[in-house]
């Protein structure tokens, strides 16, 4: 396996997720397969590290694109986001507020560890998938978010902090999106796009705490 290149210590860095740096993520997401499988297929035997998220990884990558990114401080790994098409995501049919909308591509998870929380490094996964999503043929990004704390989803607050609203209602899992629409009417330019959209939250200066140890909310789980 290539080694992973050495990263600058000049403030967060951001590199897609890759066959080989699935290996990088940290534990119990590195080797959960809970978007993989999908409820048919609990019961199956535990894969070799990491092994299973890697040839998901490879399947979305020739399918769709890159599937996540992860931010590194330093030289660790400090959290990450994964995103991809319902089709290859099982467990995203499985949802009493399934499925998602056509020209949604769907936020699967997204965490950031506790020891880097209040940096707001959520919020820049966030950005760098809409930037990504934004050069494929989709106009939103819809998730299934949690009211519970469930770990492999992202708590609702977390995503309304970000400027996704609420598409069906639920008391555990409701849908949210984020439409991009609006964004690639207001110019071209992507960046200025994503100022629009995450103008309010820099507005508001204010990071609610929520989520649980494996999310995080407008900084990190607890922003």
């Amino acid at each position: 396996m290539p080694a992973t290149p050495k990263r600058r210590k000049l403030g967060p860095q951001i590199t897609p997720v890759t066959a080989d740096t699935v290996i990088d993520l940290s534990q119990p997401c590195r080797d959960c397969t809970f978007w993989e499988r999908g409820p048919a297929h609990l019961s199956e035997p535990p894969s070799p590290v990491g092994s299973a998220k890697a040839e998901w990884v490879r399947r979305v990558e020739a399918d769709w694109g890159v599937p996540g990114w992860v931010v590194w401080v330093g030289e660790q790994p400090a959290g990450h986001i994964f995103l991809a098409p319902a089709r290859l995501a099982p467990r995203s049919f499985a949802f009493p507020t399934s499925p998602v909308s056509d020209d949604a591509i769907v936020l699967l998870s997204l965490r950031v560890d506790p020891r880097y929380a209040g940096r707001g490094l959520g919020r820049r996964l966030v950005q760098t998938a809409v930037r990504d999503v934004l050069t494929h043929d989709h106009r939103a990004i819809e998730a299934f978010a949690t009211t519970r704390g469930d770990r492999c989803l992202v708590p609702v607050d977390f995503l309304t902090a970000v400027g996704f609203h609420v598409v069906r209602e639920h008391p555990a899992y409701p849908r949210l999106r984020l439409d991009l629409r609006t964004a690639l009417a207001w110019r071209e330019d992507v960046e200025h796009a994503l100022d629009r959209i995450f103008a309010p939250v820099r507005r508001l200066g204010a990071h609610p705490p929520v989520g649980t140890a494996n999310h995080e909310a407008p900084d990190t789980a607890r922003p």
